[in-house]
């Protein structure tokens, strides 16, 4: 194995083993990415308070997530395509997190299904879902993450049309991949990555084929996609959602204070302060700008975890010292996917639970449970004076 001491290690190792299709739309935003680039160089404008002569011997990182004991303070976010990353995809990243001790969210455009996660898994993983039309394919995909013992369901709220993100138009984005003389001649040159998926049957989106009316190529695939997102949803329409799903319920994509309010109003667990990874709406608040005002809105009402931008374990720091309650990571872990497949994810934990211990020692902390804004310098505005 190379020496990986940053993600940015094994982003670059992703690079040279992943087809140019998927490490784009692993690494790309919508329109000028505006927002893509600003959730991570916002968390460089938050400086760290050090503090010396502290005693910083028997730390712990460990603490809870809606209620469930975690390593850390990080969850694994739903990433869709992860299987087309690397062969088996979402069940190397859920088997890594599980040995870590941190929860897994399985996307619901995954290539790998819900039921090829649990044979493979020994503990309860989370499924996101989607706000889609159709209420028997809901009811089904909620149904079939309680056969599998799921204990959260996700639902993701900002993505009722999704936002264009040029390199997946320019790349012919599809699994499995459209084979044109230009794919063609990329993954050639990727001759491990194209060995593991030759050996494996999961090429497709495995929640959905098989499930979907009608779905059953990826050309039907695309019609039932574009048909089946509503734009229409309101919050009448996540409360029905929430009569499906009895367990623990967590809601993401919310970057308004009075979204966060709404989905307290709705009976979610928790909200995820997200922007899609910068994947939606371009020029929108990075997360951890956004994230103060919310926090206010809400106070303790509601768990609040903050997703997008992560790369490292002081970004951890920063938004748990910033008020959330966690945070979630999903390019990070999906560069060592492509990288290193299950050791890839796990060597990213590594990497990132490392950063977040040293740092929170060094910042005068033993148990991440304490931590609070004293550690931190942020600037003035910080989360902005907007008129």
């Amino acid at each position: 194995m190379p020496t990986i001491t940053n993600i940015e290690d094994l982003k670059r190792l992703h690079r040279r083993r992943a087809p140019k299709m998927f490490y784009d739309y692993c690494e790309s935003g919508s329109w000028s990415e505006q927002t893509f680039r600003e959730n991570t160089s916002d968390f460089d404008q938050i400086r760290l308070r050090q503090r010396v002569a502290i005693d910083m011997a028997n730390r712990s990182t460990a603490t809870q997530l809606i209620g469930q004991n975690v390593a850390m303070p990080v969850a694994l976010a739903p990433v869709g395509l992860t299987g087309m990353q690397n062969a088996d995809g979402e069940i190397k990243a859920a088997k890594a997190a599980e040995k870590f001790g941190v929860p897994y969210c399985l996307s619901t455009m995954s290539i790998c299904s819900i039921e090829d996660v649990a044979a493979n898994t020994s503990k309860p993983f989370w499924m996101q879902v989607y706000t889609l039309k159709d209420d028997d394919f809901m009811r089904g995909l909620f149904d079939r993450a309680k056969a599998a013992n799921c204990s959260a369901a996700v639902i993701t709220v900002d993505l009722q049309l999704l936002g264009q993100r040029h390199k997946d138009l320019k790349n012919g984005l599809s699994a499995p991949p459209k084979l044109t003389p230009k794919s063609i001649a990329n993954m050639a040159t990727k001759v491990p990555w194209g060995l593991e998926m030759l050996q494996t049957k999961r090429r497709f989106f495995g929640n959905i084929v098989g499930h979907a009316k009608g779905v059953n190529d990826p050309a039907s695939l695309t019609t039932w996609t574009a048909e089946s997102f509503d734009q229409s949803l309101n919050w009448d329409r996540i409360r029905e959602f929430r009569k499906m799903w009895n367990g623990p319920l967590i809601i993401k994509g919310i970057l308004d204070p009075r979204d966060a309010i709404e989905a307290c109003n709705v009976g979610a667990d928790a909200i995820v302060v997200s922007n899609h990874g910068g994947r939606q709406l371009d020029g929108a608040l990075s997360s951890i700008r956004a994230l103060e005002p919310i926090l206010d809105a809400v106070g303790d009402k509601i768990e609040v975890h903050l997703d997008s931008g992560i790369r490292s374990g002081q970004d951890v720091l920063k938004a748990v010292a910033m008020g959330a309650k966690g945070a979630w990571i999903g390019r990070a872990y999906i560069y060592g996917l492509g990288a290193m497949g299950e050791a890839g994810v796990t060597k990213a934990l590594e990497v990132i639970h490392k950063e977040l211990d040293t740092s929170m020692a060094l910042c005068g902390h033993r148990d991440v449970n304490t931590v609070d804004r004293d550690i931190l310098m942020v600037p003035k505005n910080f989360s902005g004076d907007w008129s």
